[in-house]
Order: structure tokens, then C-alpha cells, then sequence
């Protein structure tokens, strides 16, 4: 489990420098998303996914491996704006955003790795197209939860989801370079 875990920091490296580096260029725009908004722009990353896994024919020049990251950047803006709300106005500087990042990352990762732990690296065996349907179908799952009002009956809340889809992106990804 080692490798599982150098490999997921080496991934989340990749993701962590495009998002400081997009938070230079933009500040923290997206802080004015609302969680439907974020979990759209998710869907739609998800979708150009599957649709890149089915379609010989690509139009744009970009594969799945930037839409994995976007898939992940994305959500954890999300669980950023679960604990902190939405804002009218950008409100975090570099450093407070990158710090939440990690935060948002390191408690993921953990949830990761226990569940790795139980269940002895299912993943490994798991294709790429496998991962991004279950990515899809948590995306179908945190729709359904925030047309209810963010309120479940017996479910984990929009927040597991989030994580679980952060961790299967990290997968997929780890797939993708081996």
C-alpha cells in the first residue's frame, strides 16, 4: 500500500499546481458557486469522460487525464464550499485556499486509505471506464441529495460522495500512467 500511496500524492501534486496556479491567474472566483453548480461542472467533466471512452472520434484535443484532474479540483472546491458557504465576492487569498486544499486532500486521503485497507486494493483490478461510471453514478447520487434539500434518509451525505469521487479520480488517473 505504500505504492497506492506515493502514487496518490505524486496525482494530487499534479492537481494541487494547477490549482494554485489557476487561483494566480483567477483568484477565487469560484467561491460564488453554488454546490449544483460545482457538482454540474463535475457532471460535465464526467461526461466528456465517457464520451472520449466511447467515441473513436475526438474533436478537441484533450484526454481524460485533464478531465480527471478538473473532476477533482472541482470537488474540492465543493467540500470547501460545504463547510464554508458560498460568498458573494472572492474572499480567499492563495495561501488560504491552497491551506484548505490540503486540509480538504489529507482527510480524503485518509478515508482512502482505510478503505483501501478493507477492501485490499480492489481498484488495481478495476478499469478506467468502471471508475468514471462510478463517478457518474455518485454525481447522479449528490444530485438526488441536493434536490432533497441536502437531507438523506439512511445514505452518507454530499460530502462522502465528494471524497469517494476525489478517490476514484485519483485511481483512474494512477491507471492512466501505468
Amino acid at each position: 500500500m505504500q505504492d497506492t500511496s506515493k502514487q496518490y500524492d505524486d496525482v494530487i501534486k499534479t492537481c494541487r499546481d494547477l490549482f494554485v496556479n489557476k487561483m494566480k491567474d483567477y483568484g477565487s472566483a469560484w467561491r460564488i458557486l453554488r454546490l449544483p453548480s460545482l457538482t454540474d461542472q463535475i457532471f460535465i467533466k464526467a461526461q466528456r469522460i465517457r464520451s472520449l471512452q466511447q467515441n473513436d472520434i475526438r474533436k478537441v484535443d484533450e484526454g481524460e487525464t485533464s478531465e480527471f484532474i478538473g473532476i477533482i479540483n472541482y470537488c474540492i472546491m465543493a467540500l470547501i464550499q460545504l463547510d464554508k458557504g458560498v460568498v458573494e465576492q472572492p474572499d480567499l487569498s492563495v495561501e488560504e485556499a491552497t491551506e484548505l486544499y490540503d486540509e480538504k486532500i489529507g482527510i480524503t486521503k485518509q478515508l482512502m486509505m482505510d478503505k483501501n485497507h478493507d477492501y485490499g486494493e480492489a481498484w488495481r483490478e478495476m478499469r478506467v471506464s468502471s471508475l468514471t461510471d462510478l463517478i457518474l453514478q455518485k454525481l447522479l447520487r449528490v444530485k438526488q441529495i441536493e434536490d432533497n434539500a441536502g437531507k438523506t434518509l439512511v445514505s452518507e451525505g454530499i460530502d462522502a460522495n465528494y471524497q469517494d469521487m476525489i478517490n476514484y479520480a485519483v485511481f483512474a488517473m494512477i491507471h492512466l500512467k501505468e
